[in-house]
């Protein structure tokens, strides 16, 4: 990836990190901290990967995407907003009750939304159906779901993992959010998932690990390691910073559900503007 692009994507995951403090803070509530460390794979996904079209959103051939972790809707819908699926300004109302976008995704109400989610554990289930579909009447699309590696306590995460193989569905690609926090704690104390990345192999996934989750380029390359996986559903396990790009948030599991007060907001937007002077100054220079 040239240097222009890959700094156009990262200014792009920049102005969604804002966005996501944003919508937190307007409604008083809601999940920054999981939004925050996808940023990358919303960007790369919106920007970069799927084939989509914003003045289409139902088109019949698109690429379809499961935020199966539906509690991270600030991150989807701030990717939505900006790639022009609704207007940026429409973010304000994240979770006021006379607004569309709900505290979880609504594909009933939501441009861009493709599954309603919020029960953890069912989204990928409802990706793995999606991708079945494709198979069964010989469409190209392809699609792509976000889980959180808490999530993986849930049992029915694992039931669809197991059709995923079984139906050798490679066209389909999943991200785990591995940034080892949950609403509890450490997910190592709350329910210890580890291996990871022994397990969805076992169960027959082509299986990619990013050591930095966090770095565009190399989320970008996953999708061409995914395509050229034949036979194999591909799994990316991207080791994240939870909050990421807000100092006073990353890897604080307090952050999971909580808002920001005005002197929080203030601090947070305050390093990423300087984060986005910084990109911008590099996209220039």
């Amino acid at each position: 990836m040239d240097k222009k692009t890959l700094l156009k994507l990262q200014i792009t995951a920049t102005k969604i990190r804002k966005n996501i403090v944003e919508q937190v803070f307007s409604a008083n509530s809601g999940h920054p901290g999981g939004s925050l460390s996808s940023a990358e794979v919303f960007t790369a996904l919106y920007f970069n990967e799927m084939n989509i079209d914003p003045t289409n959103p139902k088109k019949s051939d698109r690429d379809r995407f499961v935020l199966s972790k539906g509690h991270c809707a600030p991150g989807l819908y701030a990717a939505l907003a900006e790639r022009g699926y609704f207007p940026v300004s429409d973010l304000k109302g994240f979770r006021d009750i006379n607004s569309y976008l709900q505290g979880h995704p609504s594909m009933k109400d939501v441009p861009g939304v493709d599954m309603s989610t919020g029960s953890l554990g069912q989204g990928i289930s409802a990706a793995v159906g999606m991708a079945i579909s494709g198979k069964l009447y010989n469409e190209d699309y392809r699609v792509y779901s976000l889980l959180g590696d808490g999530e993986l306590e849930e049992g029915q995460v694992w039931e669809a993992m197991m059709s995923a193989a079984h139906y050798k569905l490679d066209n389909l690609m999943a991200f785990v959010d591995n940034n080892g926090l949950q609403i509890d704690g450490k997910i190592s104390d709350v329910m210890n998932p580890d291996n990871i990345e022994s397990k969805f192999k076992a169960f027959n996934w082509n299986v990619i690990v990013l050591e930095d989750g966090n770095d565009m380029a190399a989320v970008i390359e996953t999708f061409e390691q995914a395509k050229a996986c034949k036979g194999k559903p591909t799994m990316v396990i991207l080791h994240t910073i939870k909050g990421k790009g807000v100092s006073y948030m990353e890897d604080d599991y307090g952050w999971h559900g909580k808002a920001p007060n005005q002197e929080e907001r203030d601090l947070a937007i305050k390093e990423l503007d300087e984060k986005l002077v910084e990109l911008e100054g590099a996209q220039h220079g």
